[in-house]
């Protein structure tokens, strides 16, 4: 460690960014004479001074390391770098050098201390001068920076106390709040002395968050003269080892126990940021440990080469690679308790408008409560660590002299054994150790964990709460209720907007129809003249009405680009004419076939009357063998004389069938008589082929072998019989008799009302007739299906 004698004045340099060369000292202000630039290996110095991503902010603060040779006044010893950076555009500049050639101007003002404890206050003031300077736009003029040299210079020679603690941006308060249990794991990891590498975008909070740790260890950053080079060891070939304890004065009791521990001593090294221009010094062999930050993320990459534990502030995690170092830095129980202990403390008085001091603006929760929870821990372990030792020993006489402090049991062991075991081969221990060789610690600070005892009820608990609020519900909650009323906000916006919209254009549509409306009538208000020559007045008038409704559509509305369609009234007007006409053909024709049917009905009731005397004189004497034929005799036959072949079918049609059919052939003229006249022909027809001859062999040639049905007396039978053929082999030439006159053959319909269901219809057609339009008629009841003679 330096005297002040040796002590060094603080030196300002100024970095500039050169387009070609890259960051190179631009000037240098030190004491007269002297330029500490050519007697040192500061070639690192600009790349420290500008940090990779430096050029992405207005202001950035990087923290280094440098190393001070050996001279004949002074050893070799480690310095202390902030510099402050800050760009501007070029065309601003009062004087603008021919070398530069882009658009913006990047420099940092350097300070170089050997003093690590007054970098809070240097941070104030550097920003200040910085800003100062670059608001000048005139880099030439180092004014400035030269009156801030002077009084950095007056404040060293005025510092009476070097151990003062100034930590201002060392917030241990944000550290413990963003990593909570974890901040416990990384500094019991300092102790064991591995490959740290912290990342992270920000280098400023990158460096702070390493010398918070580290401060966490008492009296260690004002003992780190060796930690610019893993090839320094000066602390520990010139410690002493304390022969006095005063337990009045904090600074005699951690001596005493063996503090600072030396974390930084030969083969380790501690870099707040770190060049890649380094990483050749990180990867040296006599490199065995370090502390060292960076922001360019090619490290990340190669983590396994230059790290043993990675913490990326960035995602605010803690990888361990090492295995064994896992297992060691894993805490037990009573650790765990501890840092909840202190957690919870910390976030019962935070405040996020200033989180480096509590909201009650006590002692609970700050910053200097916080470091001495870390100082009795470690002074707990070191105690708890020297009775371990103690009792492992094979000397009998310490045992019989430990019996005497009634202590139970090993406390070491809520430290976690496996880390215990590691320790011991680290080189601070092995230094710890040789200065409290025959002290009896345990006997000044009680061997026992702060929260020693077993995993309870208690502490379960405590975890599942701590997760609970890690996992921000309330916020979550309070984020999606805000997001939901600002969709919800935004929506009904849009629908009114939409409703606005349509109704607006429904006026719009309103209003061109009211304009079209008045046009029309303007229109049909002017003077005939207007028209055409040689067209009447109202020939003019379709084309305003055209005139009108064209000039209608080009008004704002829906219906805009919509064309009217076009109207043919001839062919409309034929359209109407040809529907009337069916119509009425329709109605005409049910109304003469309700007029027949009267009559039908009128014709069968005078019949009835006329049955009694005609049956009486038309019964023979055999009427019990032979059937007879009357005038109501049911008779489900239809005789159709054509002259097409004679085909017999059974077929069963609807009821309307055959007044739809016999309705068509009323409107086409078939019939020339009236109904009831060609029922009394048919009927008188039906008799003469009865008394003929060939009526029987007709219908002996249509029924094959079946007996002839009439016989040749037409009154002397009371039934006649007609068997239902559906073969028909040989066309019948004589089956029917021309109607007199030489007309068309006669279809016999006769009235079925009374008729049996067992006969079915029965179609004979023969060839004695010449064809006709119509070839059939069909016989009809008024309630009952109509049997038909089909044509085969």
């Amino acid at each position: 460690m330096t005297t002040p004698q040796n002590r060094e004045r603080p030196i300002v340099l100024v970095i500039d960014f050169h387009h070609a060369r890259g960051p190179e000292i631009e000037f240098c202000i030190a004491d007269d004479g002297v330029d500490p630039t050519a007697g040192n290996d500061w070639s690192l110095l600009p790349f420290m001074a500008l940090s990779d991503g430096a050029h992405a902010s207005t202001e950035d603060f990087s923290y280094f390391t440098l190393c001070r040779t050996e001279t004949s006044a002074s050893p070799a010893t480690s310095l202390f770098g902030i510099s402050c950076s800050r760009q501007i555009d070029s065309s601003r500049l009062l004087y603008r050098p021919p070398d530069v050639t882009r658009s913006t101007v990047q420099k940092a003002v350097v300070v170089v201390t050997d003093n690590p404890t007054s970098l809070g206050q240097l941070r104030e003031k550097l920003s200040v001068v910085t800003s100062a300077w670059f608001a000048q736009r005139d880099f030439s003029d180092f004014d400035i920076l030269k009156k801030f040299r002077e009084g950095l210079v007056i404040n060293f020679l005025n510092e009476t106390d070097r151990l003062t603690d100034s930590r201002l941006g060392l917030s241990l308060r944000e550290m413990i709040h963003e990593y909570k249990y974890q901040t416990l794991v990384l500094f019991k990891s300092l102790l064991l002395q591995p490959k740290m590498l912290f990342f992270g975008s920000r280098c400023e909070r990158l460096c702070l968050i390493q010398f918070s740790l580290i401060s966490l260890i008492p009296g260690l950053i004002n003992n780190m003269q060796d930690c610019a080079d893993p090839a320094f060891d000066s602390y520990a070939q010139t410690v002493e080892r304390p022969t006095s304890l005063k337990t009045s004065e904090r600074s005699s009791l951690l001596a005493y126990m063996g503090l600072p521990l030396q974390i930084f001593g030969k083969g380790s090294m501690f870099g707040p940021y770190t060049p890649l221009q380094q990483l050749d010094l990180l990867a040296d062999y006599g490199t065995k440990s370090y502390v060292v930050g960076s922001t360019n993320s090619l490290l990340l990459q190669q983590k396994d080469r230059y790290s043993d534990i990675l913490i990326n502030l960035d995602e605010d995690s803690v990888v361990i690679s090492s295995p064994s170092l896992r297992t060691a830095l894993t805490l037990s129980p009573a650790d765990r308790r501890w840092i909840d202990f202190l957690t919870q403390i910390i976030n019962e008085t935070w405040d996020d408008a200033h989180p480096e001091q509590p909201k009650t603006h006590g002692y609970m929760g700050s910053e200097e409560f916080i470091r001495l929870q870390f100082e009795e821990y470690l002074l707990a372990l070191l105690s708890s660590m020297k009775y371990h030792e103690e009792l492992n020993s094979s000397n009998t006489r310490s045992r019989t002299q430990l019996q005497t402090f009634n202590i139970e049991g090993d406390p070491a062991l809520e430290f976690n054994p496996e880390f215990l075991a590691l320790w011991q081969t680290t080189s601070n221990y092995a230094l710890f150790k040789s200065l409290t060789t025959d002290s009896l610690l345990f006997s000044i600070v009680e061997p026992r964990h702060p929260c020693a005892g077993g995993l309870t009820i208690d502490d379960i608990q405590r975890r599942l709460s701590q997760q609970v609020a890690e996992l921000h519900l309330d916020d979550r909650v309070r984020e999606g209720r805000e997001a939901l009323n600002k969709h919800l906000a935004i929506g009904q916006k849009k629908v009114s907007a939409a409703f606005n919209s349509f109704w607006s254009d429904i006026e719009a549509m309103r209003e061109a129809q009211r304009k079209r409306n008045e046009e029309k009538a303007l229109h049909s208000q002017q003077p005939s003249t207007t028209s055409a020559p040689g067209l009447p007045p109202s020939s003019a008038e379709p084309a305003t009405s055209t005139s009108a409704g064209i000039s209608g559509s080009t008004a704002p509305s829906w219906f805009a680009n919509r064309k009217a369609p076009s109207v043919d009234m001839t062919q409309a007007q034929a359209s109407v004419n040809a529907v009337g006409q069916k119509a009425g053909a329709y109605f005409s024709s049910w109304s003469s076939w309700a007029s027949d049917k009267r009559k039908e009905w009128q014709q069968e009731k005078d019949n009835k009357k006329q049955q009694p005397s005609s049956a009486a004189s038309s019964v023979p004497a055999d009427a019990s063998s032979t059937p007879s034929l009357s005038v109501n005799s049911p008779l489900p036959i239809v005789t159709e004389l054509t002259t097409t072949t004679t085909t017999t079918t059974t077929t069963t049609d609807h009821p309307d069938r055959g007044r739809r059919q016999s309705m068509q052939h009323r409107r086409e003229g078939s019939l020339g008589i009236s109904r009831s006249q060609s029922r009394r022909k048919r009927w008188s027809s039906l008799l003469r082929r009865r008394e003929s001859e060939d009526f029987g062999a007709s219908y002996r040639a249509i029924g094959d072998d079946a007996d002839p049905p009439f016989p040749k007396s037409p009154l002397s039978k009371s039934e006649i019989f007609f068997p239902a053929s559906n073969d028909t082999s040989e066309p019948h030439n004589e089956a029917n008799r021309a109607a007199p006159g030489g007309g068309p053959s006669i279809n016999a319909d006769l009235d079925t009302e009374d008729c049996d269901a067992k006969h079915p219809p029965v179609k004979i057609e023969t060839e004695s007739t010449p064809p006709r339009e119509d070839a059939s008629l069909e016989k009809r009841t008024s309630d009952e299906t109509t049997p038909e003679i089909m044509n085969g």
